[in-house]
């Protein structure tokens, strides 16, 4: 069995790593990616051409030219859980299987939502900067996480780790996710008026598409902390940078934008009151070995002609009968 890894180099040591380098070379014989850009197109297609399965880095996407030209191609392998550039339609059409990665990177992304609010709180990367430039900072009051009221808007794997989290620290909380039935949850209006950090961790799809919007952000607590790290299409970013210059807002953190590869626009991360990293809260070595090690796992099971956990078509794999010849 032949196996495209589309991770470019510097992809392939922060997001797949050696061992689970060693354990896909263990299921069949891996072509790996040698340039520096993402693989796509019709480079992913020549790439794969006498490939059986791809193990796909989330910038390699499937589209459905993918499906229709590999006639050799069993399985699209996602390293990922987001697989909103994957024309899954296409694919069982064709007769390919799809799968994706669970969740590996759920205490990750809650710590560095943690970090931001204490950094947003206490001006830690603000004093640093003045004294890293040379300058003496003025001393300024900070807001303790104790006492304060978070806001969570989406009650998945995150944001129930974002939940106990606050708890821990003596935080107020309120969470709104109008989908979970086991939660007493609050209106959103409440939770904008109340939350001194308003935190969106729901899921990108067209209905939450600039969630928090113009109007949403009118009803937040004035000298509230917006902080991202779920996706860029959550945020209205141009409504963002007005109620940040009205002052409605004294700041924000993201960790996501509206830049390619879901990286923080740079204009906004650029400004004072804005804390930015790119897109890096899930890259941790555990987070990063949990989506891997799974696609490892998932190769070996369709080696062996059964759709594996994380299969999001298992019903239209019908390639699955080129693996016996």
């Amino acid at each position: 069995m032949k196996i495209l890894l589309t991770h470019s180099p510097e992809a392939l040591e922060l997001y797949y790593g050696p061992r689970a380098l060693a354990g896909l070379r263990a299921v069949g014989e891996v072509i790996l990616h040698k340039g520096p850009l993402p693989l796509e197109g019709e480079a992913l297609i020549e790439a794969a051409r006498e490939c059986d399965l791809i193990v796909s880095y989330r910038q390699s996407p499937g589209p459905a030219a993918v499906f229709e030209r590999l006639p050799r191609l069993v399985a699209f392998l996602r390293c990922a859980i987001d697989i909103r550039n994957i024309d899954v339609a296409a694919a069982s059409k064709a007769g390919v299987l799809v799968t994706q990665a669970s969740a590996g990177f759920v205490t990750s992304v809650a710590e560095q939502i943690f970090g931001f609010m204490i950094d947003l709180a206490r001006g830690l990367t603000k004093y640093s900067s003045l004294y890293h430039a040379g300058s003496v900072p003025k001393a300024s009051m900070g807001r303790e996480l104790k006492g304060s009221t978070i806001g969570v808007i989406g009650y998945g794997q995150i944001g129930r780790e974002v939940v106990r989290l606050a708890r821990a620290f003596g935080m107020r909380v309120l969470v709104h996710d109008p989908y979970v039935k086991d939660l007493e949850h609050a209106p959103l209006d409440q939770l904008l008026a109340e939350s001194d950090f308003v935190v969106p961790l729901a899921v990108a799809t067209a209905e939450t598409e600039n969630l928090i919007g113009e109007a949403t952000l009118t009803k937040m607590k004035r000298g509230a902390y917006l902080v991202n790290l779920s996706r860029g299409n959550l945020v209205d970013e141009a409504a963002l940078e007005k109620a940040l210059d009205s002052g409605r807002l004294a700041g924000c953190a993201i960790d996501v934008g509206r830049a390619p590869d879901q990286m923080p626009t740079p204009r906004l991360a650029a400004r004072p009151d804005v804390l930015a990293t790119p897109h890096s809260a899930g890259l941790t070595r555990p987070a990063i070995e949990h989506q891997s090690m799974e696609t490892v796992a998932q190769a070996a099971e369709i080696a062996k002609g059964r759709a594996p956990k994380g299969a999001v078509n298992a019903a239209n794999w019908k390639r699955k009968e080129l693996l016996a010849k």
